[in-house]
């Protein structure tokens, strides 16, 4: 009997010295996963299309890079996603969390789409490089955004 309580108190000894700080550590890294750090997001909707409207193919992927400073020195703003569907409408801009859009401020804005079907790129190529890319747009102002594209030459 002496031998099953000494198991039975070293068991729960172990679960105390063990499983406890494996519980709390496992906790405050999920918590920390939550954050989305000194930024406000709101969400994002808009069309790309060419500069006459016409939507540029079935699947094209916006990239969003903020040209915000960091407010710390240390946090900088995650780039953005969305997906425009075939007429060119996008709604679900994901910058930290799925569909909660974009931070207040202006945003460098890459496209990114496969060539059209004579091999041709779909949009001239500086607008698929976010360090030539000249489309920016501002978020500050309003959470539909309008993106033109010229056709390639």
């Amino acid at each position: 009997m002496a031998l099953l309580i000494h198991q039975f108190s070293a068991c729960r000894r172990w679960v105390r010295c063990a499983v406890l700080p494996l519980l709390i550590l496992a906790t405050l890294t999920i918590e920390g996963c939550g954050s989305n750090g000194p930024f406000t997001y709101r969400k994002t909707t808009g069309t790309v299309t060419y500069e006459d409207g016409q939507p540029i193919a079935p699947e094209v992927t916006l990239r969003f890079t903020s040209l915000a400073d960091s407010p710390d020195g240390k946090s900088f703003p995650r780039p953005a996603t969305a997906h425009a569907d075939a007429q060119g409408n996008f709604s679900a801009v994901t910058s930290y969390k799925y569909g909660d859009g974009l931070i207040p401020g202006k945003h460098k804005v890459v496209i990114e789409v496969g060539p059209g079907p004579n091999g041709k790129p779909l949009v001239p190529p500086e607008y698929t490089n976010v360090a030539k890319t000249p489309l920016i747009v501002d978020s500050s102002t309003t959470d539909h955004l309008e993106i033109k594209v010229p056709r390639p030459k």
